[in-house]
């Protein structure tokens, strides 16, 4: 004859596994089996996005890593490089000064213009000259530093950097040759691959030397920002091959 002690116990013994398995999530619709179903598929969830943005990070890791050793490797001066972005910038010289010159003589850069005519409009031809050889200086030295940057792929600045001083040394070095075996050697005069002002040899003027010293910067700025514009172009295409 069972007692009402042993009738307890035999209660919560029938109603042990059915607790342990409403616990585990096995349970019937009746005791709630979706809530620990639905907690266990937000933290997969949470487990997968995790893990994707650590391959995110470990990618970006491994391209910077790669890079770096690359730009270690291959970074710096490249003369060559430069050499070549030079050859460009006094091509793109010449081209934009014969398409400034052929828009008219008020721009003060056509052989056309008389020193008289120079005389009687000297402001309005030596500031629209000096502006106009600003311009084409920018643009010719900034696409010679993109043809080096994008060849030297490493060191944007320094490529275009080196584009510039490329001109410098070869002016200087033309400049010791003119002033030695006389005005027949003046290469870059006779091929006429620069701007030239409407100003005579050996007169300085304000908007002489403010042209000059302009034209040091701009052609230097021009340079820089085109190497790293090459450069930039092989980052777009290292990021999408560690993408793939």
């Amino acid at each position: 004859m069972s007692t009402p002690e042993n009738s307890s116990e035999s209660r919560r013994d029938r109603r042990a596994p059915e607790h342990a398995d409403y616990l585990a999530g096995d349970g019937d619709a009746g005791h709630g089996s979706d809530e620990p179903t639905r907690a266990y598929d937000v933290r997969d969830v949470r487990d997968d996005t995790t893990a994707s943005r650590a391959d995110t990070t470990a990618v970006r890791t491994d391209r910077e890593e790669v890079v770096a050793r690359e730009k270690e490797e291959f970074g710096g001066f490249k003369f060559g490089s430069a050499f070549f972005g030079w050859l460009c910038a006094m091509g793109m010289t010449a081209l934009l000064t014969a398409l400034v010159a052929g828009a008219g003589a008020a721009l003060g850069l056509s052989e056309q213009v008389t020193a008289d005519e120079a005389a009687q409009n000297a402001d309005t031809i030596g500031i629209a000259g000096a502006v106009a050889v600003l311009v084409i200086l920018l643009v010719s030295y900034y696409a010679g530093g993109y043809v080096a940057g994008r060849m030297a792929r490493f060191s944007g600045a320094k490529q275009g950097l080196a584009v510039w001083l490329w001109a410098v040394v070869i002016a200087i070095v033309v400049a010791i040759v003119t002033a030695v075996a006389g005005a027949q050697w003046n290469i870059l005069a006779d091929v006429n691959t620069f701007p030239r002002l409407p100003f005579n040899e050996g007169e300085l003027t304000t908007v002489g030397i403010i042209t000059a010293v302009g034209a040091l910067l701009v052609s230097l700025g021009g340079a820089v920002l085109g190497g790293l514009a090459g450069m930039r172009y092989h980052r777009k295409v290292d990021r999408a091959g560690f993408r793939a």
